[in-house]
């Protein structure tokens, strides 16, 4: 048991090592890409950061939802929710001072975020999430993709007489999909190793999905994230955390709805989801009151409000 033990720590430490380094690598040459494509920075975060690093929530809640464990999966998309705003984004504020945004881009995102929540919220009322919701929420994701391809559409065409772009470079193309792949296969190892060492300290299935496999599968937002601030590129720290958010919503839970009616827990609904709702209005507020900026001080209220959302939930609610 022990030696398992030790494997398992060894493995964790090794792949969180992996994702760091392969964020690094994936932000830098992405970021770059999009600068020869002409695309935006805050299209680049909601749309293939976001969805590239919400891959692996998105990957255990379909495989959760198709081996029976459907606590896991929604425990794991709305634990994930809360973390990617108040842990993931009050962290990268404390670290980096300051993350700034603009109001086109906050607007567009944040009421696709909130009103994602809402949408989940209504349909929870219900109990089961059944396949006539499942197909409204993909529907809704492919409505939101083409507000994206809109707004790329407007700054392309506003930045159309700027100076000749750098053709598109094949190395860089390579070094972004060999450092989305280092996420995927350190997220694995990442999540294997911390739900296996779970497992063993007995921890109950939904809250292995609103902690452990929740902050486990969103380490590649952290790093991405993380990295994005530090590096001054904050349109693309904020639109990873609320593109993330949208598609772990809408297509997390969604297409594993299409496949099988997702029960919801009585306390998910009455708590999980609308503090989730709650998070993300604070974080609009936040950055509104810091004059479109996320400073360090509303990092710490972020954070605060996480460590007594975890409280809450593991010692008084539980």
């Amino acid at each position: 048991m022990l030696g398992n033990v030790l494997i398992l720590i060894a493995a964790l430490v090794v792949s969180l090592i992996l994702v760091i380094k392969s964020a690094d690598v994936f932000v830098d040459n992405l970021v770059d890409l999009g600068s020869s494509l002409g695309i935006s920075e805050v299209i680049l975060g909601v749309t293939a950061s976001a969805i590239g690093t919400s891959l692996p929530e998105f990957g255990s809640a379909l495989i959760a939802s198709l081996s029976g464990s459907t606590d896991i999966g929604v425990g794991c998309v709305i634990g994930s929710n809360i973390w990617n705003i108040a842990g993931i984004l009050g962290i990268s504020a404390l670290v980096a001072g300051v993350i700034e945004t603009n109001a086109d881009g906050l607007k567009r995102d944040f009421s696709a975020t909130l009103m994602t929540g809402l949408i989940l919220l209504f349909f929870m009322f219900f109990g089961n999430i059944g396949r006539l919701a499942a197909a409204a929420m993909v529907l809704l994701y492919s409505v939101y993709l083409w507000r994206l391809l809109k707004a790329q559409k407007s700054y392309s065409d506003e930045n159309s007489h700027e100076t000749q772009r750098e053709p598109l470079d094949l190395k860089k193309l390579a070094l972004t999909v060999v450092g989305f792949t280092g996420l995927v296969i350190g997220c694995r190892i990442l999540v294997y190793s911390g739900v296996e060492l779970a497992d063993i300290a007995g921890i109950p299935a939904m809250i292995m999905g609103l902690f452990t496999l929740a902050i486990g599968t969103s380490i590649p937002e952290l790093v991405v994230t993380l990295s994005s601030a530090v590096k001054g590129l904050h349109e693309l720290s904020i639109g990873t955390v609320l593109g993330s958010n949208t598609f772990n919503i809408l297509v997390g839970i969604g297409v594993p709805a299409l496949i099988a009616p997702v029960p919801v827990e009585p306390l998910s609904l009455r708590f999980d989801a609308p503090i989730m709702i709650l998070v993300t209005v604070l974080l609009v507020l936040l950055i509104k009151q810091g004059d479109m900026k996320l400073k360090r001080s509303g990092g710490i209220i972020l954070l605060a409000v996480y460590i007594s959302y975890v409280v809450m939930r593991l010692f008084v609610l539980a």
